[in-house]
């Protein structure tokens, strides 16, 4: 076997899923990109001298196990990619509903079906899964996606609990409002610009390199009696949520 650790990155193509593999190559870790997007997988493949996977729906459950069989080892998984869509309940389509729970939620149960067993082969490894400021922090409008990162910290937890003692720890981090390309359309891509900044203890949004170094934390040695926890990396966001919510509901009077 392999002497390489091999780190596993979903949504690797852009934002917090890139600059996690940049941070886990830095590290020593071939990293394998995995994205929807070919193209934008293979730029950071390339980037980081990693390995693209082809382009896939991470709830392929076929192909993820087709990708994961091709591996000799699995060190760390990273289940990054994710989907948000803001609309009341009440007006969310059920069919909307199921596509955020199954990306989010369902979506890193198959990768950690997949990987597991191979993890454990070679002495156990570190999971990864993005959850959000949502999940404790609502606000009116979002819909199902604060239940969807919800979810996620509650299989963060059992998963924990059940692969402990195959050595796999599992933890997550919870991102606030960071820069990324996801959230450029909504900001100008301007920090001096970015609405209720000035209400977070630290006084910017996040970017994407922060929330990557503390998944590369959660992945080195330094880390290794850490599990079941979330690590919410928000810049004080959710120690200040009032004073937060009520800059944005004074911003847009």
């Amino acid at each position: 076997m392999s002497d390489k650790r091999i780190a596993i990155v979903t949504g690797a193509g852009q934002g917090i899923g890139r600059e996690t593999s940049v941070v886990l190559a830095r590290e020593g870790f071939t990293v394998v990109c995995v994205d929807m997007n070919g193209a934008a997988a293979q730029e950071t493949a390339t980037l980081v001298n990693g390995i693209a996977a082809p382009a896939m729906d991470v709830r392929d459950e076929a192909a993820v196990a087709a990708l994961v069989a091709g591996l000799e080892r699995c060190d760390v998984l990273v289940s990054n990619a994710g989907i948000w869509k803001f609309t009341s309940l009440l007006e969310t389509p059920v069919s909307e509903a199921n596509d955020v729970l199954s990306v989010n939620v369902v979506a890193p149960l198959i990768w950690i079906k997949a990987v597991a067993p191979l993890m454990a082969k070679n002495g156990g490894g570190s999971i990864v899964h993005l959850t959000s400021v949502a999940a404790r922090a609502v606000a009116s409008g979002t819909g199902i996606y604060p239940a969807s990162k919800a979810g996620v910290i509650a299989l963060t937890e059992q998963a924990a609990v059940e692969l402990g003692p195959m050595g796999i720890r599992v933890n997550a981090v919870g991102p606030g409002r960071i820069e990324t390309e996801g959230t450029a359309g909504r900001t100008g891509g301007n920090e001096d610009s970015l609405i209720g900044a000035s209400a977070i203890a630290l006084g910017r949004w996040g970017r994407a390199n922060d929330i990557a170094e503390a998944i590369g934390f959660l992945c080195s040695p330094q880390s290794s009696y850490i599990t079941g926890q979330v690590i919410w990396v928000d810049g004080g966001l959710t120690i200040g949520t009032n004073d937060y919510l009520r800059h944005m509901r004074t911003s847009k009077k």
